[in-house]
Order: C-alpha cells, then structure tokens, then sequence
C-alpha cells in the first residue's frame, strides 16, 4: 500500500530537526495495557544518537498495574533484579508527523535486552512472532479494527475529581447513524479525524453508536502491525484531542449498563503475491479451503484465548444477550449476532471477530486470531456449518463470563504455549491474577448502594 501524508523518512526528519521544524521525537511503545508508552526526546539528540542506538526505559513498564505500581510475580522485572532497563529501537517505518502536538514526530520501537534479545513479552514482540509464523507459510495477514468510545463534556481532570460520577454525555439519546446530535461533536471529531489523517493513518469516516456520546472512526485496513501500531496511536492521540476541546472520552469496555464499547477487528489473510488465499467461488459461501480451516480454528480456540480478546474486570460486563456484542461461539455469514462473523467477497473476504471491547490490547487480540487460525489450518479442522439465527439464544457454547474463568482456561491451552511460550503466558496470567486480587479486595459502589442502610 502507497505511503500515508504525515509518514516521515528518516532523512526528511534530518532535514525537519535541522530547519527547527522538528524539536521533539516520541519514541514510544505498546504496554501490556495497550497504552502508549515511551519518551520525549529532543530532536537533536534522536538524530545524532538514539535513531543508530536506541533509547533505554525501565523494564517495569511491562510489569505494573494500570496504576503503574511495581507489582510481583513477574519473572522478567522485579526488586529482586534490580529494574534494569530495556531498549527501545526506532522502527522508522513507522516514523511520522504528530499535527495536534506542534514539533512532534512520534517513532514506534522494538523492545530488546541490553544484549540485543528482544522482549518476548512485549506485545508487539508477541505478534512479530505471529507474522512471522505466517511468513513461514508465505501469508501476509491484512487487519482492520473498529474502536468505539463515548464523548463527555467534562474534561479528563473534572471526571478524575469526580470520580466519574454523573458525568454529561455529549448526547442525550441513541445518535446511532444519526447526524443532527453528532454534528454537536463535530468540532472535537473533525480535529481527531484530520489529526489522524496528518499523523499518517487512512481515515474513512466516523459515524454515531447507540449508547449515549458514543462514535465510532473507522480507519482502512492495513498489514496487521502497521494497524496495530495505528491503533496505538489513534486510542492515545484522540485523548490528548479530546482533552485539549475541554472534553473527555473513554474506551472502556462498558462504561455504564448500555451498549459497550467495541473494538471490532476484521482479518484477512493474501498470499506473498497479492493473491486473495481466503476466497474460492466455487467453494461453499465463496470460501477458500484455507479460510474455512481459518475460522474453525478461531472456533476451536476462542475459549481458551479469551484472555487476549478481554483483558480486563470490565471486558466481561460487555458479552450480554441482545447487545451486539456476542456471548455465543458460532459464526455466521453477515450474522453480527456470532462471535465471528465472515463478511466481503473475492480479495475482500474475510472474518471479523467479534469478541474485544475498547478495552483490548490489539496486539495480543491479533495474535489470538492468528494463533487460533494457524491451529486451524496446520490440524485441517473442519467448518461447522453458518448459524442462521439467533446466536444469543442458539444454545451454542459461551464464551467466558469472567477474567478469573478466561485465565483458568488460558493457563492450560496448549495452543496458547505453544503459539506464544511459556514466558509470555505467564507473564500475562499473572497480569490477571493481579487484577482479579485488586477487584476482589475492593469495595465498590455497588455494594455502598445495596448494604450501607438495607443489609
């Protein structure tokens, strides 16, 4: 795919730093949370120094809570060893313009050791793993996804000291596809948008969702890292725009007893000459063989890799009966009531997975897809055949309903060891076991409500 407007070579940004254009470098990278995470360097010294040799960070960045509290159990990051550092090596196919930040470029990195051994655990290590696998067997995997959040019009510091109670929605009703209530955020949305477009992403539009301030902008499809660093950099970049309209947005996975907030991701896969590998129109629905085994795979595993879809407490409050975000395994032809849900024709074919919310960490929801495709394909399992109906009321298997069940199943997938180690199914296992102990030991409004005068 051609270059995006706002993507950098590494010599035009030479040439930026020394007219005084550029006097700012993000050197950033995807932490277990999903958030970007890095450091600002001054322009002068990235090009004289960090772009040949790196920038080092502490190695507790893969290894705290959402808090960032140093936390134990980590194998990789402990008092015990000191918190030494990583390094962070620019990868400048990703170097590009930040327009709502004046002077900035941002520079995606690889995390290694300080012998050159990259971090497996980090997650974008987790799906160069996945590619590369796909590499192996000449595949290129193609992804989408669809991040929706909710506006407010309070800002970031007022719904803090509120404690994000009785926050104001930027819309008092269901704006789903409406224009005359979203054109209310089209201030804030329009700056996000051409944000993005001049930060080198291909937007396509952004259209409202059902639950109160909530929108969805979508972006083209592209290799799965470059979408995956994207996604990065969209989530991160639409807070920091947000907060400088004076308003607030979130992408958590359910904010509130409506609609969720999805993330919807689309993947395809072609072969090294372009070739569209997913599509057979004299196959059954014009599916490949291949892609077939494809999706049965994903079936197959997408109990047991649900940690990696649904990360957090949260993510489990979204999979409810009747709303549009799935509870059942099953897929289905343009059935948005399946967990995937296969949609497109010839190149365009492709399967969407249904499952992660706002919430989820791309990178490792990506690498479940294609781990659980993998295992499809090598083992040749078959399809079952469409669900035509209602998957809510189906009786086809659920998915987990709980982070303390994702990861029981997560900690015996043999799929899951073998697609990821063993070093990185422990590391994010013990994520959760640090926020399930975290939720567990608080004390929530829920409770004050219900017990502090009736019980």
């Amino acid at each position: 795919m051609s270059q995006n407007p706002g993507m950098l070579a590494r010599a035009d940004l030479e040439q930026m730093v020394a007219a005084g254009e550029i006097d700012t470098v993000i050197v950033a990278f995807c932490d277990m949370q999903g958030r970007l995470t890095g450091k600002r360097v001054s322009g002068r010294l990235f090009v004289e120094e960090v772009a040949a040799h790196g920038a080092e960070c502490c190695n507790y960045l893969l290894a705290v809570d959402v808090d960032m509290n140093t936390v134990g159990g980590y194998s990789m990051s402990s008092w015990d060893t000191g918190y030494g550092d990583m390094v962070m090596t620019a990868d400048f196919s990703t170097l590009r313009l930040i327009p709502w930040l004046p002077g900035t470029a941002l520079v995606m990195a690889d995390l290694s050791w300080l012998d050159g051994r990259p971090v497996e655990q980090a997650p974008r290590s987790i799906l160069n793993r996945q590619i590369d696998r796909l590499t192996e067997r000449k595949l290129v995997p193609y992804v989408g996804t669809e991040l929706e959040f909710m506006v407010f019009d309070n800002t970031f510091r007022e719904a803090w000291a509120a404690g994000y109670r009785n926050l104001t929605p930027a819309t008092d009703y269901n704006v789903d596809y409406a224009m005359m209530a979203s054109t209310r955020m089209e201030p804030l949305l329009r700056d996000i948008r051409l944000g993005m477009e001049g930060a080198g992403l291909y937007c396509e539009g952004v259209k409202g969702e059902c639950n109160l301030g909530q929108q969805e902008i979508a972006f083209r499809y592209d290799h799965a890292r470059s979408t995956c660093d994207n996604h990065t950099i969209y989530k991160n970049g639409a807070k920091e725009i947000a907060d400088q309209h004076g308003k607030s947005l979130t992408f958590m996975a359910k904010f509130d007893e409506r609609e969720g907030n999805s993330c919807h991701i689309h993947i395809s896969l072609l072969g090294e000459d372009g070739s569209p590998v997913f599509a057979d129109e004299s196959g059954p629905h014009g599916m490949s063989p291949m892609f077939r085994s494809f999706i049965a795979g994903q079936l197959a595993t997408l109990r047991e890799l649900t940690l990696f879809y649904a990360p957090n407490i949260n993510s489990y409050k979204r999979f409810a009966d009747g709303s549009f975000a799935p509870t059942a395994i099953a897929w289905g032809m343009d059935n948005r009531t399946c967990a995937l849900r296969v949609v497109g024709h010839g190149s365009g074919m492709r399967v969407e997975c249904r499952a992660p919310g706002g919430d989820v960490n791309q990178y490792l929801a990506v690498s479940a897809l294609i781990a659980g495709g993998l295992y499809g394909i090598d083992h040749g399992l078959e399809l079952p055949d469409a669900l035509p109906g209602n998957a809510y009321a189906s009786g086809a298997q659920r998915l987990p309903t709980t982070l303390a069940e994702a990861a029981e199943l997560f900690a015996k997938s043999e799929v899951a060891r073998t697609a990821f180690g063993d070093n990185v199914v422990e590391h994010y296992l013990n994520n959760a076991r640090i926020e399930l102990a975290a939720f567990n030991s608080a004390v929530t409004d829920w409770e004050r409500v219900r017990g502090f005068e009736r019980l």
